[in-house]
């Protein structure tokens, strides 16, 4: 007998593409809610993001804005961009809400802890670029300046900067989620993954080298988390791979 929970026939199309607008419409309007409550204090966000370089900025060197319109349009992208960084829980659940009705109830009780692991991982991820990262590679960067330049990093160029650290450290860290993945899907096995274990290293090395600014500490910090985070997936994957059901039926 089979475990999905549904016995019911399947719907028409129309009503699959009816249903996911609706998840769509209920996503979009979280992530709109929250850009509204956050885009008054735009520039105090901006603020929170930029204080790892302006700290270390040598006296009376400041940020500039180069452009027109960056004063108004850089704040207004950041809050835009925390607005999706926040709603992802909430979009997440819808999309998880549009799928989970095909799908068995083994399947859903992996896809449940795995999809808050996702969060949280790409949370950390973050968490770690700002807190860890920007600290040490702003500090080398303000440490190598010329003596007769003055550092005067333009806003939406810095943004841009960082947005980019942080979408690198917190994609890097949902490599376990994909090794489990792969591994539960029988895609590969944990063996088979560890055998790889030297290509792994330096593929690590080659997404830091690419997606870091180009000096070793930063291409290290990224790509020692990441190889961490791979021997951690290829564990837990080994204890769940004897198991087909992932907790019985």
């Amino acid at each position: 007998m089979s475990d999905q929970e549904s016995t019911d026939q399947p719907l028409p199309l129309v009503t699959h593409l009816t249903e996911l607008r609706d998840k769509l419409l209920r996503a979009l309007l979280a992530v709109l809610l929250v850009f509204i409550c956050l885009f008054p204090f735009a520039n105090d966000i901006y603020t929170f993001v930029s204080e790892p370089l302006r700290a270390l900025l040598p006296p009376g060197a400041t940020m500039i804005a180069t452009e027109v319109a960056s004063p108004f349009f850089t704040p207004f992208k950041l809050s835009l961009v925390t607005a999706v960084f926040l709603a992802m829980p909430y979009v997440l659940y819808q999309a998880w809400s549009f799928i989970a009705p095909g799908m068995y109830k083994h399947e859903k009780r992996l896809a449940i802890p795995l999809l808050a692991s996702s969060v949280l991982l790409f949370y950390a991820g973050s968490a770690f670029a700002y807190y860890v990262v920007f600290p040490l590679i702003f500090s080398f960067f303000t440490s190598v300046a010329p003596q007769d330049i003055t550092i005067m990093t333009d806003i939406n160029s810095y943004l841009n900067f960082v947005l980019k650290l942080f979408f690198a450290f917190g994609l890097a860290f949902e490599i376990p989620i994909v090794a489990i993945l792969m591994i539960w899907a029988g895609i590969t096995t944990a063996e088979a993954l560890a055998k790889k274990r030297p290509y792994i290293i330096v593929g690590c090395f080659i997404f830091g080298m690419l997606l870091t600014p180009p000096d070793i500490i930063s291409q290290s910090l990224l790509a020692i988390p990441m190889w961490l985070l791979f021997e951690i997936g290829v564990y837990i994957g080994g204890l769940t791979q004897g198991s087909k059901n992932l907790g019985g039926p």
